[in-house]
């Protein structure tokens, strides 16, 4: 509804006939709600978990291995991560204002892309281990350690609820060049969600 300055997931709420889960609109970068800091979430209820399923699906579907909410314009601590790959078992998590408690002093470098820059690809370096608490969908504290792939993601995707985008950890120059070339394909059509 045009104009309704509520939340998606408080309308979720106001919703709880709904039952099929939802693909949601992704923002295309640059986008000011891509930068904007996510506030946290004093418990997961149901339409927090709604919402995360409906992320779940999304990022299935786009395809990717990781969804932050703002990513799809909810400015809520939350983030999906499934690092698993093609024709293995799904192994989604679904993390709640997330935190990173330890990393590894050995760091190494990955290629990272977004779902909210798509298409563009640049090697990041970040910490190859990392030690998350977080609160899962059923409104349980949880920790757990995690590496490689799941690690780079987990920390991908806790950077969108700070404001940050994998374009940040690397040279002005290529971060310059990979945004104008998004804009100019926002110019010629390929716009983003809600402008």
């Amino acid at each position: 509804m045009a104009g309704d300055r509520r939340s998606p997931i408080d309308a979720i709420a106001d919703r709880p006939y709904v039952l099929a889960m939802a693909l949601l609109d992704i923002i295309v970068a640059p986008d000011p709600r891509l930068k904007r800091k996510c506030t946290p979430v004093t418990t997961v209820d149901a339409a927090t978990a709604r919402l995360m399923k409906d992320m779940l699906e999304t990022m299935y579907d786009a395809p990717g291995v990781g969804l932050a909410a703002p990513q799809v314009g909810v400015l809520k601590r939350i983030i999906v991560v499934d690092t698993a790959r093609e024709g293995e078992t799904r192994r989604p998590l679904k993390m709640v204002n997330p935190e990173i408690v330890w990393t590894s002093d050995e760091q190494k470098p990955h290629e990272e892309g977004c779902l909210s820059l798509p298409d563009e690809y640049e090697m990041v370096t970040r910490p190859d281990r990392i030690r998350v608490k977080y609160v899962d969908e059923t409104n349980t504290p949880q920790e757990i350690e995690a590496d490689g792939l799941l690690a780079v993601a987990i920390q991908h995707e806790m950077d969108h609820l700070e404001g940050v985008l994998f374009v940040d950890h690397i040279s002005t120059l290529k971060r310059n060049i990979i945004l104008r070339r998004l804009t100019k394909q926002k110019k010629h059509g390929n716009r983003a969600v809600g402008e």
